[in-house]
């Protein structure tokens, strides 16, 4: 069967050239780069002891005395002296006497062969001593990302493909650009909101081009982080907590007293717009072409109808979406809990421990901002797609508009 055409006034429309909007974007976070980068002081003489990190290979074991402990599961304890070959830095190829100082919190036994990472100590003398610093993961962490990257090929084909790019993006974003800006001072809470706007902007772009479906998702991300953030704000406001209270808060007042003018009080909720970054752009890209779909299928939905079907939508992500967010934050904690919990608090301790607060402002004002994307994103799609009522050609009938498939973008 001929698939029916549908006319000018429900066809695609492109907004703006995606390649211009992310020159846009690559441009200005080349220049906060540039800037984040740039200004540093002239690096002083080299000290006379230093420790360097670097790779090496077993090549024996002189020395073994670990035993299993079974108050740590079974994990080893001990020490171990090897014979290892230096596999980089200024001193590869030369062959080590390393001591590895074994435990279940911090090391485990060497075999022969296997690839580990040491901390070289070079003395003013011209002596250098190693001993073992941890297994060298970077092989396996490096197959674990392929791994990942292979599985959503395989199945998003060149719409995971793009997600990936759009991943490498945001991640080069909060390294290269974020964390070095906070290093110079910049506000915590209005740099993590503007850069994750012209990443989530990014991202959409890159998985859909210029469109009505993509405008929709941007400004209901953007709309959602910034609600998030309010409602962090009023969080952290009403139980008198900020990013001072956080964990390794302490090593960064040190920095303060360095002269790193980093600023620690807006941590917490610039934490919060980064967290909630991913599930918003999911439950407005998810609103947004859903919406999209129901007006190619039916272009005499008027905004009310568009409405009601967005929030019919929108009410049965909102369940799964917040228990996926807060869930992901509480897991990573699991540790943590567990050991509060062995604790056996009382209720008044744990309800006003720093760390409960802390966690309720996390997951709490991130789960809003899903929430609350929902409206919004639903609200700007039905005002878009509402405005043009009709305009099927004369041959389409209702049973065909009903079977044609929505185009590739509204």
């Amino acid at each position: 069967m001929k698939r029916p055409e549908i006319s000018a006034a429900v066809s695609p429309r492109r907004l703006l050239p995606p390649a211009l909007v992310l020159a846009a974007i690559l441009a200005i976070l080349a220049a906060l780069f540039w800037y984040a980068h740039s200004g540093g002081e002239e690096e002083g003489p080299a000290p006379s002891d230093y420790a360097e990190y670097e790779s090496g290979r077993v090549l024996q074991i002189l020395t073994d005395n670990c035993e299993p402990d079974e108050v740590a599961e079974g994990a080893y304890r001990g020490e171990q002296t090897l014979l290892v070959e230096v596999t980089s830095g200024q001193y590869q190829g030369e062959t080590l006497m390393v001591t590895n100082a074994v435990g279940p919190l911090y090391s485990e036994p060497a075999q022969v062969g296997e690839s580990i990472v040491m901390i070289v100590n070079t003395y003013s003398s011209g002596e250098h001593t190693a001993t073992v610093y941890e297994y060298d993961r970077t092989p396996m962490v490096f197959l674990v990302l392929g791994l990942f990257i292979l599985i959503t090929i395989l199945v998003g084909g060149k719409t995971g493909a793009k997600s990936i790019l759009g991943l490498v993006l945001t991640v080069a974003m909060l390294l290269a650009v974020f964390l070095p800006l906070l290093m110079k001072g910049w506000p915590p809470i209005a740099t993590a909101f503007l850069l994750c706007s012209l990443m989530a902007v990014a991202c959409f772009v890159i998985l859909g081009g210029c469109s009505k479906k993509i405008f929709c998702a941007c400004v209901g991300t953007i709309a959602g982080m910034a609600l998030a953030m309010l409602f962090g704000l009023l969080a952290q406001w009403l139980l008198h907590l900020d990013g001072l209270r956080a964990t390794d808060a302490e090593a960064l007042l040190q920095l303060r007293q360095t002269g790193i003018p980093v600023h620690i009080r807006g941590l917490l909720v610039a934490g919060v717009i980064i967290s909630a970054l991913g599930a918003v752009m999911d439950v407005a890209m998810s609103i947004a072409s859903a919406l999209s779909e129901l007006k190619a299928v039916n272009p005499q939905l008027t905004t009310r109808d568009l409405w009601r079907s967005g929030m019919n939508i929108g009410r049965d992500m909102v369940g799964t979406m917040t228990n996926t967010l807060i869930l992901a934050i509480l897991g990573s904690s699991t540790v943590l809990i567990l050991y509060m919990y062995s604790l056996s608090l009382s209720w008044h301790q744990l309800m006003s421990s720093s760390y409960m607060g802390i966690e309720v402002i996390s997951s709490v004002a991130s789960a809003v901002g899903v929430i609350l994307a929902v409206p919004l994103t639903t609200l700007i799609s039905a005002l878009i797609y509402g405005r043009a009522n009709g305009g099927l050609s004369a041959g389409v009938s209702a049973a065909g508009t009903a079977l044609q498939k929505n185009p590739a973008d509204k």
